[in-house]
């Protein structure tokens, strides 16, 4: 599962030529200093939004907060299984997550 998960990570930021994928154990896209994508050991997806995103896509997602590690991730929305075979509208919503941390000030 993971491993299936990993390679639908790589696809979708490959369609994502601004920035490239980080990690060797621990799966992650940042930018800005700020992490925005991230794959965890469930082989769970997550994106990073502003709080008023994420709360609106956790209800158009009909999914819930991102956690890794059992700790919810502060600002991430999980991207739930069935979205999982669009990769172009995935792009595009990890795209627009990338615009948001490049809007954060640097760390």
């Amino acid at each position: 599962m993971w491993e299936e998960r990993l390679k639908i990570f790589d696809a979708i930021v490959a369609k994502c030529p601004r920035f490239e994928r980080k990690g060797k154990s621990m799966i992650y896209t940042s930018a800005n200093g700020h992490m925005f994508g991230l794959l965890n050991k469930a082989g769970e997806i997550g994106f990073r939004y502003s709080k008023e995103v994420q709360e609106n896509y956790i209800k158009e997602f009909n999914s819930d907060y991102y956690k890794s590690y059992g700790a919810v991730m502060k600002g991430y929305v999980l991207i739930p299984s069935n979205m999982l075979t669009d990769l172009d509208k995935l792009a595009e919503y990890l795209n627009e997550s990338y615009d948001y941390v490049m809007s954060l000030p640097p760390k």
